[in-house]
């Protein structure tokens, strides 16, 4: 009987064989853990639709930075729950909102830890968009929609996300940021030309040094739902199709990458991971710039759910789950899993 000349399964047949001759690679190093901070303080509220992930105090917002770092993860993302919204996001860019003060704070207690502010405004709009929000054919208005959550746009009408006017204050917010702290400046709100906007801004505040991580390719996805109610962000009316990239759109989504690296990213991102395993990989290959992937809030929900139902082993599937985001080709790996696969990567 003829047998193969190789055989694989001898470098499978023990634990530190398999490790050996391993190809991919976790290691905390690459985690980055997504923090949502609220007014507040000793405030610990759980996110019902993500057992395991809070709003957070600022101070409780510390003590969760300061676990993370203490197991190997570098750095944190946070995304901020103002006091109150209107329709020019306020408290995404005022000296003093949320996010400012946490990162100030952070920085006090743990200074070696980077921190990625996480630069949209739709949790700091009354309407929920991502931009100011103009009604079509009413001209420009000497203010945006006034009062978007008391009075939206009736079923058929039509609004647009006004793309320049919006460039400006994405361009405040991430100076303001990066005053407070923030190390890394991370747009997600997918308007055109917001990385070369966010560029000069810094450019001339003396922040030349800051560097740019691009949501380059961030896809209308279904997978955001938990994340909308983590964060308070959900469109009062219509969705976010017109802004947000089409799910059906490999091509498109590496022409928007090569867009914000020549408009000066330094980092790009894909986001969500798992559904666009392809679109990393393509990145991979075309672009040689470090890439990011976000695990994102229904990523994290499904496999929370199934394994309360006991349908299957957590642990295996959450480091299957990032192992397949790395193998794609992503270097860091945006997830809610960053201290618990820290924790078993120990």
């Amino acid at each position: 009987m003829a047998f193969p000349a190789t055989r694989l399964r001898r470098l499978r047949r023990t634990g530190a064989l398999r490790s050996l001759v391993r190809e991919t690679r976790l290691t905390p190093e690459s985690f980055v853990y997504p923090l949502f901070v609220c007014p507040g303080e000793g405030v610990r509220k759980e996110v019902r639709s993500m057992p395991g992930v809070f709003n957070l105090s600022v101070d409780e917002a510390v003590r969760e930075a300061q676990k993370a770092h203490s197991l190997g993860v570098p750095a944190v993302i946070l995304f901020g729950l103002p006091e109150k919204k209107d329709e020019v996001a306020t408290g995404a860019w005022e000296e003093n909102g949320v996010v400012q003060r946490a990162a100030r704070a952070i920085k006090a207690e743990v200074p070696e830890m980077l921190l990625i502010g996480d630069v949209c405004l739709c949790e700091y709009m009354s309407h929920g968009h991502c931009g100011i929000v103009e009604r079509v054919g009413m001209g420009a208005p000497a203010r945006p929609l006034g009062a978007a959550v008391a009075n939206p746009p009736a079923a058929g009408t039509d609004y647009e996300i006004l793309n320049d006017a919006t460039l400006e204050l994405l361009a405040r917010t991430s100076v303001s940021l990066a005053r407070a702290g923030i190390d890394i400046i991370a747009p997600s709100d997918m308007m055109d030309g917001r990385v070369a906007a966010i560029r000069k801004a810094l450019d001339e505040a003396g922040f030349q040094n800051t560097p740019i991580l691009s949501y380059a390719a961030k896809f209308a996805s279904a997978f955001y739902g938990p994340f909308r109610e983590a964060a308070d962000s959900a469109p009062q009316f219509g969705d976010r199709r017109s802004y947000q990239m089409d799910g059906a759109n490999l091509r498109e989504a590496i022409r928007e990458i090569a867009l914000d690296i020549e408009e000066g990213a330094d980092m790009i991102m894909i986001k969500p991971a798992m559904p666009y395993l392809d679109v990393i990989s393509a990145a991979r290959e075309r672009f040689d710039l470090p890439i990011a992937a976000y695990q994102v809030s229904g990523e994290y929900a499904m496999i929370e759910a199934a394994a309360r139902n006991n349908w299957i082993d957590r642990d295996r599937v959450m480091m299957e789950s990032l192992t397949s985001i790395r193998r794609a080709g992503a270097s860091i790996i945006l997830t809610y899993y960053a201290r618990d696969a820290a924790r078993l990567l120990a």
